[in-house]
């Protein structure tokens, strides 16, 4: 009896074994790809929990999303002979879900050492063998990421298509102390030249500045000056013109005052024309006489005397001559 406990306990423990290698999760973002007797099998599978064979069926999880790989300290050798150093490049890169099992049957489940890692290393060699230090750490150096991604990108297309690359970051290379010490001596000149030459920029722009101000200011009294011209030869031809409005006025009221006095002139001597009868002038004539003359009376009266106490010479006739 205590045998069959043992071997029902024995059939027990190697079920639950089973069980538990049989039940296996993959992540969301990666996909399950399966190997029997290290080969690998055609079905994948996507998140969640899933069943396999146990003890003979083996899983890897591959991710498909957005991952960043970190190749450290690369060696390049510079086309005049100089060793660098690259601490550190990142591949930003992802696997479309449909390449994954023709990308882990040609390059297995660690696909990015060969694609990725190995890649780089060749790249940087590549370009660092035909450019000068000079060149790979400051000439080109804003270059290397865009070069690199592009590079990489062209070779991944036609031997792993589905794999991206979506950007590289390339830090600074690590250059022999000695050539280091140099370029920061070449780097400090050329800051002092480039703050040389922008100081002397500023003060062309500050006396560019002052030779604009002063020709505005030059053209702003030349304009006030031109208004204020403008405004008394206004003035001046207002002047003028009310004088001549004036005198044309006056002219006027003149030619008018004459042409009324030569009209009552002409009126007048008209009317004497007319008057200038032998009538009118014996009415005159009479008139005159009667004017100037006085009577006297007395018992004898001359013919004719002079009165001198009058204001005029009278001529006195007695009466009834």
């Amino acid at each position: 009896m205590a045998q069959w406990s043992v071997i029902l306990a024995v059939i027990a423990a190697l079920g639950g074994a089973a069980l538990l290698s049989s039940v296996h999760k993959i992540d969301e973002g990666h996909t399950g790809v399966y190997y029997r007797g290290g080969a690998l099998l055609t079905i994948t599978s996507g998140p969640g929990f899933h069943l396999m064979l146990p003890f003979i069926t083996s899983f890897k999880s591959v991710q498909t999303t957005l991952q960043t790989d970190e190749v450290k300290n690369v060696p390049c050798g510079t086309s005049g002979g100089v060793m660098i150093y690259f601490d550190r490049i990142e591949v930003v890169n992802y696997l479309v879900q449909s390449a994954v099992y023709d990308i882990v049957r040609n390059f297995t489940a660690d696909y990015d050492k060969a694609l990725i890692f190995n890649k780089v290393h060749h790249e940087l060699n590549q370009f660092c063998s035909v450019h000068s230090l000079q060149e790979v750490y400051i000439g080109l150096f804003d270059q290397i990421d865009e070069n690199l991604k592009l590079t990489l990108q062209e070779d991944l297309t036609s031997m792993a298509p589905g794999l991206i690359i979506q950007a590289v970051r390339v830090t600074k290379p690590n250059i022999p102390e000695s050539i280091r010490r140099n370029y920061e001596l070449m780097e400090s000149e050329k800051t002092k030249l480039l703050v040389s030459v922008q100081t002397q920029k500023v003060v062309e722009k500050e006396a560019e500045t002052e030779r604009i101000k002063a020709v505005i200011e030059a053209e702003k009294v030349a304009q006030v000056a031109e208004i204020k011209f403008g405004q008394k030869v206004m003035e001046k031809e207002t002047e003028k013109r009310i004088s001549e409005i004036e005198d044309g006025a006056f002219l006027a009221q003149q030619r008018a005052r004459a042409d009324a006095e030569f009209y009552t002139s002409q009126r007048v001597a008209e009317a004497n024309k007319l008057k200038l009868t032998p009538e009118y002038l014996q009415l005159m004539k009479y008139k005159a006489i009667a004017a100037n003359s006085k009577i006297y009376f007395g018992n004898e009266i001359p013919q004719m005397f002079v009165d001198s106490g009058s204001a005029g010479n009278e001529i006195a006739s007695p009466l009834g001559v």
